[in-house]
């Protein structure tokens, strides 16, 4: 069976991106209840165009409903569930027991996966939430490849399984982290981290500051001038597809609703080309795989937890800051094939004569040279002006609606 490429959708722009470049499903949050409360989110009008957009496409679309509520939010969470109860979505992300009972009670049709919040990390775990009617557990990122094979092995057929193959770890046990609650007073359970564990910490006379931050410097003791001293690599699996594709792992999850629709275009796209070759019966690992998410904004990259024990390896911790993704200079609206003229949207500027590259679905990026660029009104122009800008661009090769043009080398 072939395993589903599962696509963050942080708004409708990053779900085009997804969709187009491959996506089997995405992933998305209302505006409440979601763990990712910093993220732009679908309002119920939204959430119902964007899962129509969808199914037009045959993708699949999953409603993150994986925050902790307390007994207060049980009114609201009730109210909620019975909104989307018109809108169909593919399955409702669920954390919590008590919300599981709740959809199970409001929403008894519909499909139940259980998030990664819940720290799923044997076959016993599964087999319980498959008992409370869970289609599918996505499992706790800590664990190794060979403990994810004897899961699989270890509950039914019919249960799917889903893991994170690309994007952000935590420091913390599966995102269950209280340094932002203690820090700033927003609690990770609830959809709102800050992400301290990934600010830039500096040493000064004996304590540990936040560049921006400096009214929470902790007493520590350091030689070096600056660190991620809690800030982990970022999980990067496309050099070992085939491995998790035969563990048995029938949802393949990219982490990133807060990243660009840049990002998620690209590594979408590279998984699904990785995945295409693997299924073609003629497979050979692509370098030019791995340089494509390289493109995207990231920190250091490792394999996260499949091949070392989340206790041993302190490998997995990074030493330096993001690395950015390559310049994203615009979207292609539309192509005539006789001029050989796109229309384009800026997302950066560029000029005439500039190095770029040139992504399609399916493809890794194409390098040429910007050409002759023109305004709305046919105006030769040396660069473009304001983002957003609409202009026009003679191509040297054909081109399509949704192409991305970014900066070259």
């Amino acid at each position: 069976m072939r395993p589903e490429i599962l696509s963050p959708a942080g708004n409708f722009e990053k779900m085009k991106s997804a969709i187009l470049y491959g996506a089997d499903a995405v992933y998305l949050a209302g505006q409440i209840f979601g763990m990712r409360a910093a993220a732009d989110n679908f309002s119920l009008e939204e959430l119902a165009e964007a899962v129509a957009y969808a199914h037009e496409r045959n993708v699949k679309v999953y409603l993150t409903v994986n925050t902790m509520p307390r007994e207060y939010e049980y009114p609201a969470l009730r109210e909620y569930l019975l909104a989307i109860r018109n809108i169909p979505v593919d399955a409702l992300i669920v954390a919590d027991i008590g919300v599981i009972m709740l959809v199970r009670e409001l929403l008894p049709q519909m499909e139940i996966h259980i998030s990664t919040q819940a720290n799923a990390v044997s076959s016993a775990d599964c087999n319980a939430w498959y008992a409370l009617g869970a289609k599918r557990v996505v499992l706790a990122r800590e664990l190794t490849l060979d403990e994810i094979r004897q899961i699989r092995a270890g509950v039914p057929d019919d249960l799917e399984l889903e893991c994170f193959i690309h994007g952000s770890m935590c420091v913390s046990y599966s995102g269950r982290c209280l340094l932002s609650g203690h820090m700033i007073g927003r609690d990770a359970n609830r959809g709102m981290c800050a992400q301290p564990c990934r600010w830039n910490y500096q040493v000064r006379s004996y304590e540990i500051v936040e560049e921006k931050r400096p009214e929470l410097a902790m007493p520590i003791e350091e030689i070096a001038g600056e660190t991620f001293i809690m800030s982990s690599k970022d999980t990067c699996t496309i050099a070992h597809l085939p491995e998790l594709i035969e563990a048995g792992i029938q949802s393949f999850k990219i982490e990133g609703r807060m990243k660009s629709a840049y990002y998620t275009a690209v590594v979408t796209n590279t998984y699904k080309m990785a995945m295409d070759a693997y299924f073609s019966g003629n497979y050979e690992y692509n370098p030019l795989w791995l340089r494509e998410l390289e493109s995207v904004s990231h920190r250091e990259y490792h394999t996260g937890y499949y091949f070392t024990d989340s206790h041993e390896d302190a490998n997995i911790a990074s030493t330096t800051g993001y690395i950015r993704e390559k310049s994203y200079l615009a979207v292609v609206e539309e192509y005539d094939i006789e001029s050989g003229v796109a229309t384009l949207t800026q997302r950066n500027k560029m000029c005439v004569g500039d190095a770029a590259e040139h992504l399609t679905p399916g493809k890794v990026g194409k390098h040429f040279t910007v050409g002759e660029m023109f305004d709305e009104n046919d105006e030769p122009i040396d660069a473009t002006r304001h983002p957003y800008m609409i202009f026009k661009m003679k191509m040297p090769f054909p081109v399509s609606k949704g192409d991305i043009i970014r900066a070259g080398e």
